[in-house]
C-alpha cells in the first residue's frame, strides 16, 4: 500500500482508494495502475528534462551552446521523442522475431520496477517492503538480460560482441555495488530501505550519514553505478570508434528509444539510491539544534523530500560532469578496476564496518551522538 505522510495528500488519496476498492477486483486493478503511473510518469518526465540538462550542462562545460531553438531548448527532448516514435522501425530479416522485440522491454521494465521500493519521504513509498534491498538488487540485475538478448537476437556479430562486453562489464560492477550495499546493510541492521534512511538520523545532521564511516563503499557504489549504466568514462560498449553502438546497433525508432529511456532512468535511479543509502535520503544535513523555530524556515530546513531530490540532482549532474571531463577507458582497464580494485576494497571494508558496528561506533543513527 502506498503510504503518504502529508495530511492534505492523505485526505485526498484515502477517499479515492476506498472508492476504487469498493468496486472489487476491477477497482483494485485500477488502483494498482494509478500507483504505477504515479511513479512511471514522473520518471519519464524526469528523463526528458534530464536529457535537456545534459546537453545544456555539457555545452556550458565545452563553452558552446546547447539546445536553443525548440521551446528555447526546454522542449528539445520532446522533439526527439516524437522523432523516434515516428521513425521507421527496421528489423533485420535474420533477427529472432520474438526476442528481438522483447529485449528493449527487458531493459526498461526492471529500471522502472525498482522504483517501487524507493522511499521519497518518511511515509511516501509505493511499497515499504521489509526486504526492499533484496528486491532492489534483483530488479537492477535483471536489466543485464535485456542487453544479452538484444545482442543475441539481432543475429549480428557486432551486436553480439557489444552485448558480451556490456554484460561482462555490468556483472562485474554489479558485484561491487552489491558488496557496497552489504556494508550499508550491516551498518543499518535492516533490509528495509526506509529503516536504512532512519538509521542515519540523529542530532549530528550530516555527521550521522553513512558516507563518513563507509566512505570507500560510498565512492565505489557511485563509480560502479556509472560503469553499470555504461556511461563515460566506462562506455566502451557504445564506443563509436570501436564497436559502433554495441548491443543496440540493429535497433531503430521506438525500440531504440526504449533502450535510451532505460539508460537514463537507471542513471536517475543510481543517483537517488546513492543519496538514500549514503547521504541520509530525505534527512536534512543541518543538525536539529541549529534549525530556528520559525514555522516556514523550520519546515524548509527540516527533513523532507526536497532534500532527497537536491541530493539526487547533484549525483545526476555528476554523471554529466564525468562525461564532459574524462576520456574513455580501455576495456581491460575497466575490468581490472572492477575485479582487482573495487571488489577487494569492498570485502575489506565490510569487515571494517562489522567491527565498527560491533564496537558501537556506528549503527542505528548513533554515530553522531557518539561524535
Amino acid at each position: 500500500m502506498m503510504t503518504v505522510a502529508n495530511p492534505v495528500m492523505q485526505y485526498a488519496i484515502d477517499p479515492l482508494r476506498e472508492a476504487l476498492l469498493s468496486f472489487g477486483a476491477t477497482g483494485l486493478l485500477v488502483w494498482i495502475v494509478l500507483k504505477i503511473l504515479a511513479i512511471a510518469v514522473p520518471v519519464i518526465l524526469a528523463v526528458a528534462f534530464y536529457v535537456v540538462w545534459e546537453r545544456k550542462f555539457i555545452g556550458w562545460m565545452h563553452v558552446r551552446h546547447g539546445p536553443m531553438y525548440v521551446g528555447w531548448g526546454i522542449l528539445q527532448a520532446f522533439a526527439d521523442v516524437f522523432k523516434l516514435l515516428f521513425k521507421e522501425v527496421v528489423q533485420p530479416t535474420v533477427a529472432h522475431p520474438v526476442l528481438y522485440r522483447l529485449a528493449p522491454m527487458l531493459s526498461l521494465v526492471p529500471a522502472f520496477a525498482a522504483w517501487a521500493v524507493v522511499p521519497f519521504d518518511s511515509k511516501v513509498v509505493l511499497s515499504n517492503a521489509n526486504a526492499g534491498l533484496l528486491y532492489l538488487l534483483a530488479m537492477t540485475g535483471l536489466g543485464i538480460y535485456g542487453v544479452i538478448i538484444a545482442g543475441w537476437a539481432s543475429n549480428s556479430k557486432y551486436a553480439f560482441l557489444g552485448a558480451m562486453r556490456a554484460s561482462a562489464q555490468m556483472i562485474s560492477y554489479e558485484i561491487a555495488m552489491g558488496f557496497s550495499l552489504v556494508g550499508v546493510l550491516i551498518a543499518a541492521g535492516s533490509l528495509n530501505i526506509s529503516d536504512i534512511v532512519m538509521a542515519q538520523a540523529g542530532k549530528g545532521g550530516f555527521l550521522n550519514w553513512f558516507f563518513l564511516p563507509l566512505l570507500p563503499l560510498f565512492v565505489i557504489y557511485f563509480v560502479s553505478g556509472v560503469a553499470e549504466t555504461n556511461r563515460l568514462p566506462f562506455d566502451v560498449v557504445e564506443g563509436e570508434s570501436e564497436i559502433v553502438a554495441g548491443h543496440m546497433v540493429e535497433y531503430s525508432g521506438s525500440q531504440f528509444a526504449l533502450f535510451f529511456l532505460a539508460e537514463y532512468a537507471n542513471m536517475i535511479l543510481v543517483s537517488i539510491l546513492t543519496a538514500t543509502f549514503f547521504l541520509g535520503g530525505w534527512l536534512s544535513p543541518i543538525p536539529a539544534a541549529l534549525i530556528p523555530d520559525i514555522p516556514l524556515v523550520s519546515t524548509v530546513l527540516g527533513d523532507g523530500w526536497w532534500w532527497l531530490f537536491a541530493k539526487m540532482f547533484f549525483f545526476a549532474t555528476c554523471f554529466l560532469w564525468l562525461r564532459a571531463t574524462f576520456p574513455r577507458y580501455r576495456y581491460d582497464q575497466i575490468m581490472r578496476l572492477g575485479w582487482k580494485v573495487f571488489i577487494p576494497i569492498t570485502l575489506a571494508w565490510i569487515f571494517v564496518t562489522a567491527l565498527m558496528v560491533y564496537f558501537g561506533i556506528i549503527g542505528g543513527g548513533e554515530m553522531g551522538a557518539a561524535a
